[in-house]
């Protein structure tokens, strides 16, 4: 036997060996520290509707342990996910109705607040205090929770120092653990479309949301109870327990760029069904159905040069109709302050 060729063949071995072992233990120390959130991973692609890979995190309550932060934490997940029970209409205690209606913050922040393009709320703790044009002025993220309270819930702000306020906040804390310092993720706030140059067809909206919105929101816009009696499995989207006529969700670009990412139901933003088109006509033909009405409206916006154009009530900083405001075409008041104003409005 050749004793130097036997030795080469062994050394080809060894090296064999310690490479592959070597790939397992980095891979299995790698697999470890992501897992641990030590480091990330840019999972996306190249498409605009890429995500950050923050989204893929462990973000269950369940794994929390009892303690007190911890329980401040569980219970403002569940106000986000069972709003209603706790500070609705129907709580049983009327020192804490906030909400008006029956909807519950899971009903547009959809998957507890972290579904991509889905107003998900990982890293929005960072990005407060924030700019709001409706108010200009600099808000905190108290201030723009209790938005949501008088607008989308249809009810009244909550003391800043409440329990439930805490709660809330204390969730949105825990929710940003991971996020980036500017808060700033691909995958926040809804997907973009391109408007369509023309006015909504409502006859169009009032077809695609039979055929598409009917199995779960119902013909008259209902929406399904869920068994605990007090949430919604599917929301309404008109009437006495929808959001008012001052939430953000009726304009209809921000309902059509809502829909378009996350319905049907069933969908991801991976796998969109509806067109640009059809998102914008459902959603129209949805914000023209009937539904509270908030007061002063009138005071929103006190810089109109911030109002977003397809905002369905006045006044307004251009010659344009309450009609075409809510029904479009909404090119020509793009352009309107493009070449007036210089301000390039998307929404």
């Amino acid at each position: 036997m050749n004793t130097n060729s036997t030795y080469k063949n062994y050394k080809r071995i060894i090296r064999i060996a310690c490479g592959y072992f070597g790939c397992l233990l980095i891979l299995g120390t790698l697999t470890m520290l992501w897992s641990l959130g030590v480091i990330t991973f840019d999972f996306s692609n190249s498409s605009e509707n890429k995500i950050d890979n923050i989204f893929f995190m462990n973000y269950d309550v369940a794994q929390l342990d009892d303690s007190e932060s911890n329980r401040t934490i569980k219970y403002g997940y569940e106000l986000f996910q069972n709003t209603p029970q706790y500070i609705g209409p129907d709580n049983g205690n009327a020192d804490k109705i906030y909400s008006g209606n029956r909807l519950s913050c899971n009903n547009c922040h959809l998957l507890a607040g972290t579904k991509p393009y889905a107003a998900p709320l990982i890293g929005v703790i960072n990005r407060f205090p924030q700019y709001r044009g409706r108010e200009n002025k600099i808000g905190t993220i108290e201030e723009r929770i209790n938005g949501c309270f008088e607008r989308s819930m249809n009810g009244e702000m909550m003391p800043p120092e409440s329990e439930e306020m805490t709660a809330l906040v204390s969730y949105l804390k825990w929710l940003n653990r991971y996020a980036p310092e500017d808060g700033n993720i691909e995958g926040q706030g809804f997907t973009n479309i391109e408007i369509p140059n023309r006015p909504i067809n409502l006859d169009n909206g009032k077809q695609i949301y039979i055929n598409v919105c009917f199995k779960c929101h119902g013909n008259e816009g209902k929406g399904v109870v869920s068994s605990n009696g007090f949430t919604y499995e599917y929301p309404p989207l008109w009437g006495d327990d929808s959001y008012n006529n001052g939430a953000g969700m009726n304009r209809v670009i921000t309902a059509a760029q809502f829909i378009k990412a996350n319905m049907p139901f069933d969908i991801t933003y991976e796998e969109l069904k509806l067109t640009d088109e059809e998102a914008y006509d459902v959603a129209g033909y949805i914000n023209q159905m009937q539904r509270p009405i908030k007061s002063n409206l009138a005071i929103d916006f006190p810089n109109l040069l911030k109002k977003p154009f397809s905002t369905p009530y006045p006044p307004y900083e251009d010659p344009f109709s309450i009609e075409q405001h809510q029904k479009g075409p909404f090119q020509p008041i793009i352009e309107f302050y493009k070449k007036k104003h210089n301000i390039k409005k998307t929404k």
